[in-house]
């Protein structure tokens, strides 16, 4: 099945044509740090060390368009990069590890998202909320530590 996508028509096209192929990863990892970026925002405001000036639903909410615009470009970025070499990557462990610590982190993300009007009505900004922003920061560090981690690992990328 991975062979199928890996030599799609459009994918060689995108894995043997540099500029192509260098425009999508520019993509990537600047949507990458643009999404991880503004989560980060919101857990750093939530554990009191970022903009505590201002209420923390109207951060959430000024940053959540770009947060999803951010997500977005990487999701696709993502699977146009993966899709060059979907076999070994699909084969991979560090790759899958990577995937899963993504999907840890987006949970985390929407944790908050959904709490934070709450959050934002409490006197004081609950134990919890702090331990969920700590992990998220936590879990998207280690996405971004096991992604630089696949081509050394595997050779791919």
């Amino acid at each position: 099945m991975w062979e199928l996508l890996q030599n799609a028509e459009w994918v060689t096209a995108i894995a043997t044509s540099r500029p192509l192929y260098g425009l999508v990863s520019v993509v990537h990892y600047s949507a990458v740090f643009f999404c991880v970026g503004t989560i980060v925002l919101v857990d750093l405001r939530i554990l009191g060390l970022a903009d505590r000036h201002d209420a923390l639903a109207a951060l959430a909410e000024q940053l959540r368009p770009w947060t999803w615009i951010g997500l977005a470009s990487v999701v696709i970025s993502g699977f146009l990069l993966f899709a060059t070499q979907a076999a070994g990557f699909a084969a991979a462990t560090p790759f899958r590890i990577k995937v899963l610590i993504v999907g840890l982190a987006i949970g985390s993300a929407l944790a908050i998202e959904w709490r934070v009007a709450k959050w934002d009505r409490a006197p004081v900004m609950p134990p919890a909320a702090r331990l969920v922003a700590l992990i998220s920061i936590l879990l998207w560090l280690g996405a971004l530590l096991a992604s630089v981690e696949i081509p050394a690992l595997t050779g791919l990328g």
